[in-house]
């Protein structure tokens, strides 16, 4: 499939009127910046980010789509004035309440993270790590959905009911194995592997006492004195009956075991996805 980023930023930027300097401005790059990803240099994914979330486009249409060609594309801007061409449409923010179905379906597209096996996985290559059990199968293709943790009062409810908790966002990435769902995580137990904010991708386990194996790194609820503890831990065999050994991969944090039974949910983590922006 083509990449069409350098042609599509360059149409972008002429029918915004705007040189390389003052297109750069807006995403807080420079002249050379742009005059690069119009010649074929592909942006980092902090760049894309900030162009697509600009124009509420998809990364899909900014990659692989020829957008002033396209016909079904409408563009939304966050700058007022109104911009229109023979092919596609600029919606300003002023504009939305009558263009409510462009904005709607751009907000969707904008959300369908869809990343093929060329060019795009490549910007998220140094970012995501998958991880694997030999029992594991790839999907070419599946819809993750990126839940917020603290709007489903825990991961416990969420497991139990996925089916009426509304996702925020999500992921499409080729090639990965079967995923139940995705979360930001927080804390630094698992530093350097995980860090707070990144994205976990999981597969939830039903069968709590007789599907762990042993060693790897899971999402884990635990009850604590009626509280929900969540937390990413490798898991381990405990010496203590009845106990398994939550381990993490910053060597500042303690071992802490804790009874099978205290354990509310438990999932695999399959993938992390870690994005990188700049202030």
């Amino acid at each position: 499939m083509k990449n069409q980023i350098s042609t599509n930023l360059k149409y972008l930027r002429l029918l915004c009127g705007l040189n390389q300097t003052e297109f750069g401005n807006k995403f807080g790059l420079s002249r050379d910046n742009i005059a690069s990803y119009e010649r074929g240099s592909e942006p980092k994914i902090t760049a894309l980010t900030k162009i697509v979330e600009y124009f509420h486009i998809s990364y899909e249409d900014l990659i692989h789509t020829d957008i002033e060609n396209s016909k079904s594309i409408e563009i939304v801007t966050s700058d007022f004035g109104e911009l229109k061409t023979k092919s596609t449409e600029i919606v300003t923010v002023e504009n939305r309440n009558k263009n409510s179905n462009i904005f709607d379906e751009n907000e969707k597209l904008k959300k369908d993270y869809s990343f093929d096996k060329g060019n795009i996985h490549e910007l998220f290559q140094d970012d995501m790590q998958t991880y694997h059990l030999q029992s594991d199968y790839k999907l070419e293709r599946q819809r993750i959905p990126l839940f917020d943790v603290e709007a489903t009062a825990g991961i416990v409810p969420l497991f139990s009911d996925t089916a009426s908790a509304k996702p925020i966002d999500f992921i499409t990435i080729p090639n990965l194995p079967k995923c139940d769902g995705a979360i930001h995580v927080t804390g630094d137990s698992m530093y350097p592997l995980l860090k707070s904010g990144d994205i976990v991708l999981y597969k939830k386990i039903n069968d709590i006492e007789n599907n762990i194996f042993w060693g790897e790194m899971y999402l884990v609820s635990v009850d604590l004195e009626g509280e929900e503890y969540i937390t990413v831990k490798y898991i381990q065999k405990s010496e203590k009956p009845g106990h398994i050994k939550l381990v993490s991969h910053n060597q500042h944090h303690s071992d802490k075991e804790v009874h099978i039974s205290k354990v509310r949910a438990l999932a695999f983590v399959k993938a992390s996805i870690r994005i990188n922006s700049m202030a």
